[in-house]
């Protein structure tokens, strides 16, 4: 399986388990299955008015973060000098805070950080977690932004909002080190969560699908190095230890023959980070080698079901790719060509040089000049 498949996989995964949760995410476990049947909800619930599947705000920031990622590496390639990737990616979530703030004007991306702005499908609120908009409205309003979010805490949130637009850091940079790029995980979840908890799951997600991406790790070795990893990563922080239990509870329950609604009961709902995260462990080793049940299992609970579909969608098309994922979940999906674009942007990375001679127009339009056209 090439590179590519596994990220487009991913990314193309991501917005599936979200479009198939979006519309039950406010739902309780009755309501799902009184008006889907026994099995919940199975098929995509397309949008009357565009005839598509529709993503959430879980699938808009992830994008996003892989503008401001795709960014920052075309900087570093042409002036052989860079900050974090997470200052670039914080201001393409401000980009993103501007579609949810702002009608679309054709041309009226001026000033804006990311390509993204010139796509009208964005300017539309999915829902948004408040806590991202809170954070990101009072970033807008500061002259100087901080290069350790970890470090200068922007709230204390451990919501979910953190961990479930992340996956991007894990397909861009193949040849960095795993201690290096776990820490970008959390710093880019930190742009706005800034509870360990809401954090460190970002990071051993991070992990996670870089191990299957560029590693080729089954599920299960990716998730237990991940975890052991991170732990150590942060094994000064007093909730650590939760943060490790949940995940080994999430493995030793896709071990077992119960039902997955019980065994997720166990694991929670999904509205903060490592519940999501652990939900998507489960689902992902419980359906290793079949998508479809993976983020059907992901999204029909009581919970957050557009973000934990989008995070098991994110793990399991990474690690069975974009072609063995069926075609009924790529179909009539919204923005499927754009996430296939930044995709494919992700896997060949900038393909220019300071040094180098070759231009590529395409890429400095988006990259450089940021625009779409």
């Amino acid at each position: 399986m090439s590179k590519n498949d596994k990220i487009r996989g991913c990314l193309i995964g991501g917005a599936a388990g979200d479009a198939l949760g979006a519309p039950i995410e406010f739902m309780y476990e009755n309501e799902i299955f009184d008006r889907f049947g026994e099995n919940g909800i199975t098929e995509y619930v397309f949008d009357k008015g565009s005839g598509k599947a529709l993503i959430t705000d879980d699938t808009q920031m992830t994008l996003f973060t892989a503008t401001g990622l795709l960014i920052g590496d075309t900087r570093g390639k042409l002036r052989g000098i860079m900050a974090f990737p997470r200052c670039y990616v914080q201001y393409a979530y401000l980009d993103w805070l501007y579609t949810q703030e702002n009608p679309y004007f054709e041309n009226g991306n001026e000033g804006r950080k990311s390509w993204l702005c010139d796509v009208p499908e964005l300017y539309h609120r999915r829902s948004p977690g408040n806590t991202c908009i809170s954070a990101l409205a009072r970033q807008k309003l500061c002259d100087e932004h901080p290069e350790d979010f970890i470090a200068e805490k922007q709230n204390d949130s451990k919501g979910c909002g953190g961990v479930m637009r992340v996956a991007p850091v894990a397909l861009l940079y193949g040849k960095t080190d795993s201690k290096a790029l776990d820490i970008e995980g959390a710093q880019i979840a930190a742009i706005t969560h800034s509870h360990s908890l809401g954090y460190m799951p970002a990071a051993i997600l991070t992990h996670i699908i870089h191990s299957i991406v560029y590693r080729n790790r089954d599920i299960y070795s990716a998730v237990t190095e991940a975890n052991e990893f991170v732990c150590k990563l942060f094994k000064d922080d007093e909730h650590v230890n939760e943060m490790s239990d949940i995940v080994n509870l999430a493995v030793e329950l896709a071990a077992n023959s119960k039902s997955d609604l019980d065994n997720i009961h166990k694991l929670g709902k999904g509205w903060v980070a490592e519940e999501a995260l652990a939900i998507a462990v489960y689902c992902s080793l419980k359906y290793q080698n079949d998508f479809s049940k993976g983020i059907i299992a992901a999204v029909n609970h009581n919970g957050d079901s557009d973000s934990t579909g989008a995070i098991t969608g994110n793990i399991l098309g990474a690690l069975l790719g974009y072609d063995a994922i069926d075609s009924k979940w790529k179909e009539n999906i919204e923005l499927h060509d754009v996430i296939l674009e930044i995709a494919d942007d992700l896997t060949t990375g900038c393909p220019m040089s300071e040094y180098g001679s070759y231009t590529d127009e395409n890429w400095l339009r988006k990259y450089v000049y940021m625009k779409r056209l």
